[in-house]
């Protein structure tokens, strides 16, 4: 398993880590990405650590904290080979306090995630979206406050935008307390939005990206085609009105690229769309999810060899979309917005 820092730390975390939305499957939404209980994930633990994937990745949302808690329960004797990675913000209750990015929600959201984990610290803890309703600088105050107190070891975000997050680091810089080193964001060959501005942001101010639904919400795995649609008992079937927007033929264009780079490469779709996203700039970690063990090999399958510049280019064609405003302005004067 390829190691790679994260952002300008000096933390370092596998090229892919293991998530765990798959646990639990307590209410209709997360049952359509699985029900993994106690015993199978301990045996997918087991299986990742066999593979140097040794990062876990989990919220206080998933399945209502069960995620967590089934964590906790597999990786209990295994704590020192591994880190784990949490996040918090979104709705926990029906409280005026139950969500949200203040010091009162921070602190009560990180000794649940603790007290289910049933460990001591939190290797990496990310804000799972951003307040525009909580001063950053009251945000920062308490994840240092957290740090000093030996709670969590590494901050960052997810689901920013970027100007939130320069925001944050900005403010961070100017009182001295942590900066985000990670950004847990979607990005995948499907939806490329990433890299029109937090990607360059990302580059700028050191901050790696925690890549998240890298198979766009489950419809890159080569399941589904023209005149091929998602199955019961998927996620693209069972919660179809959620996760990324696409159009359809842009999905079956992007397949039908994967598919001819698969059959060039002797791997596997999803394995393509995987080690594509390992190529680009700022990703430290890729996390993969796995309903059962033959998921999860094919997974890490996708680490241990890159494909060559001919085939990126073949997927960055069929992927490609018109950029956003001011994107598409900026890319016209190269002499001023790319990096040299």
């Amino acid at each position: 398993m390829d190691h790679r820092r994260l952002g300008h730390s000096g933390l370092r975390v596998p090229a892919l880590s293991f998530g765990t939305a798959t646990f639990g499957g307590s209410n209709d939404f997360f049952k359509a990405w699985g029900g993994t209980e106690s015993e199978g994930a301990a045996r997918l633990i087991d299986v990742c650590l066999d593979h140097g994937l040794a990062m876990f990745d989990s919220a206080d949302v998933y399945s209502d904290g069960l995620a967590e808690t089934i964590l906790g329960q597999a990786i209990k004797g295994k704590r020192n080979r591994l880190l784990i990675s949490t996040k918090a913000t979104f709705p926990r209750g029906n409280g005026p306090n139950d969500y949200g990015s203040s010091r009162q929600h921070l602190i009560e959201a990180i000794d649940g995630s603790l007290k289910r984990l049933g460990v001591d610290h939190i290797d990496l803890f990310q804000l799972h979206g951003q307040d525009y309703n909580t001063p950053v600088e009251e945000t920062l105050s308490t994840l240092d406050q957290l740090v000093r107190a030996g709670k969590i070891r590494y901050i960052g975000c997810s689901n920013f935008s970027g100007w939130h997050l320069m925001k944050s680091l900005a403010a961070a810089d100017r009182y001295g307390t942590p900066r985000y080193v990670a950004h847990q964001a979607y990005y995948s060959l499907l939806n490329r939005d990433y890299e029109w501005e937090l990607m360059p942001l990302g580059l700028d101010q050191g901050v790696g990206a925690v890549i998240w639904s890298p198979l766009g919400w489950g419809k890159l795995t080569g399941k589904i085609r023209r005149g091929q649609p998602a199955k019961p008992g998927t996620r693209a079937h069972d919660i179809a009105g959620t996760g990324p927007h696409f159009e359809d033929e842009r999905l079956y264009r992007v397949v039908d690229a994967l598919d001819g780079v698969a059959k060039e490469t002797g791997r596997t779709i999803p394995q393509v769309a995987l080690n594509w996203l390992l190529q680009r700039p700022t990703v430290a970690t890729i996390i993969v999810g796995a309903r059962n063990e033959s998921q999860l090999i094919e997974n890490i399958g996708a680490v241990g060899w890159s494909l060559t510049a001919e085939q990126v280019a073949t997927l960055d064609a069929a992927s490609d979309i018109p950029a956003a405003y001011p994107v598409w302005h900026q890319r016209g004067f190269p002499m001023l917005n790319e990096r040299r």
